[in-house]
């Protein structure tokens, strides 16, 4: 059994990809354990540089890299060369924060003993990736936990194999024992269920839509085994009246439109107050509609293919119940279909005069589309944007520093952009609230789920 790899651009097969089976995974998982041993006790410095050799190895094919994600994915060339900057800084951090796993001594209670803590890695870590960012996603988790000593096995999105494949095959050669980094392809429900039900996995880290995220931690209670869920979103933009439309319009731009809308973070509620709700709308439909939509492959190109079929009838039927509803279009409603063919192409769209009957404000959407609403006051803007189960992303954009602060104290949110539309970095803390997930990834913060606490009272001194 195969899998088959098409480019989202044009349907064209890019590749073929064996599928594993049940016994295969379950030998793959059971070898992921038992390297575990040996791999735990590799010490720090020397699993840094062997993180710090496969960074080098991708740079150093970065072309490549690049080129198979555009063509799976379907993405700008210029954006799959950003994500692979993006992925191996990632590696560069947790490198680095592989030699600050530290302990320390506690005080005791009697002068006869002694409290120590230490940190330990959790064990064979399992992870499913999605098709959207399938390096960085991929790096963002397997660089902490081969840092903390931890052994990996990976399944990627059934969209999105080749490039996670060509980054385990960089690690062999970087000199990553292949037990210890394993790539499984198969599909999710199948392959999630083995993960979870393995006595072998200590750990399961994800990415992808809230309802699998709860089905796995389902499956993962009969077990008790860590996880780290990273979630849908439903990304609020507030342009507050004292904004600089022209940088706000820009920051959207990035936010909205990166990847053809198709990221966990991006903009998907656009709320600009009352009295600059017009200059913004407009100067929003402009930038959007000159960007070029096209095969990813094309240097021109600002915005590649909906990944597939079901995406695609996820925002035409998300926009088509706004403009049912009343709302505006100021620019885009276009389409590029060919369900023959397999590619689905969709226009950047800017909505105005969105309201809160409409589908596009309670639901992530996961394309192109820009939907603006209006607000009187903050604490209106507030209430919209917090009116969600999710809590990943939100962006507001304000130069008075009272305002700011409000904001960022009263969104519900796990990572705010105040005046940036780009506010990932493998350095900072990434996660969500609410049923947006659990945990966080980068950061000091992102080596924590991987570690195990523990400490002995040493007596009769």
């Amino acid at each position: 059994m195969v899998l088959i790899v098409k480019n989202p651009a044009t349907g064209e097969v890019v590749g073929e990809v064996k599928k594993h089976s049940e016994a295969e995974i379950m030998e793959a998982l059971e070898n992921g354990h038992d390297a575990f041993g040996q791999w735990s006790k590799v010490n720090a410095h020397e699993r840094a540089r062997l993180l710090r050799n496969w960074s080098r190895l991708i740079q150093e094919n970065i072309g490549e890299v690049a080129e198979i994600m555009t063509r799976e994915n379907g993405k700008p060339l210029k954006e799959s060369v950003g994500e692979v900057h993006y992925a191996t800084a990632y590696i560069d951090w947790f490198a680095e924060e592989a030699l600050r796993v530290y302990g320390r001594t506690i005080p005791a209670h009697t002068e006869s003993k002694r409290i120590i803590v230490n940190r330990q890695p959790i064990g064979l870590v399992a992870a499913i990736t999605p098709w959207n960012f399938p390096a960085a996603m991929m790096t963002r988790k397997a660089a902490p936990a081969l840092a903390a000593g931890c052994t990996f096995i990976v399944k990627p999105a059934e969209e999105t194999p080749l490039t996670m494949m060509k980054l385990v095959e960089l690690a062999q050669e970087a000199g990553i024992p292949k037990d210890v980094l394993q790539v499984v392809n198969g599909e999710g429900p199948v392959v999630g269920k083995l993960f979870t039900e393995s006595k072998h996995v200590r750990k399961i880290t994800f990415t992808g839509s809230t309802p699998v995220g709860k089905q796995l931690i389902k499956e993962s209670a009969d077990t008790v085994k860590h996880v780290t869920m990273e979630l849908g979103g439903h990304a609020p933009v507030i342009v507050a009246e004292d904004a600089d439309i022209d940088f706000a319009v820009e920051q959207t731009m990035l936010s909205k439109f990166r990847n053809a809308g198709q990221t966990c973070v991006c903009a998907n509620r656009i709320l600009v107050h009352e009295n600059v709700v017009d200059e913004f709308s407009e100067k929003l439909a402009a930038a959007a509609g000159r960007l070029t939509v096209g095969n990813g492959l094309d240097e021109q190109t600002d915005i590649g293919p909906i990944i597939n079929k079901k995406g695609y009838e996820k925002i035409t039927a998300h926009v088509q119940d706004a403009i049912d509803k009343g709302a505006e279009v100021l620019v885009g409603h276009q389409y590029d279909a060919n369900d023959e063919k397999e590619y689905y192409f969709v226009y950047p769209t800017v909505l105005k005069n969105i309201d809160e009957r409409m589908t596009i404000m309670h639901e992530e959407t996961f394309g192109p589309i820009a939907p603006i609403t209006s607000f009187k006051t903050i604490e209106e803007a507030v209430e919209i944007a917090n009116d969600t189960a999710y809590g990943l992303a939100a962006y507001f954009f304000t130069n008075d520093y009272r305002v700011g602060t409000y904001l960022h104290e009263n969104l519900n949110f796990g990572i705010i952009g105040w005046n940036d539309g780009a506010t990932s970095a493998a350095h900072a803390p990434f996660g969500g609230m609410k049923e947006s997930g659990l945990g966080r990834e980068g950061g000091t913060e992102g080596i924590e789920p991987y570690l195990e606490t523990k400490y002995v009272s040493i007596g009769n001194l």
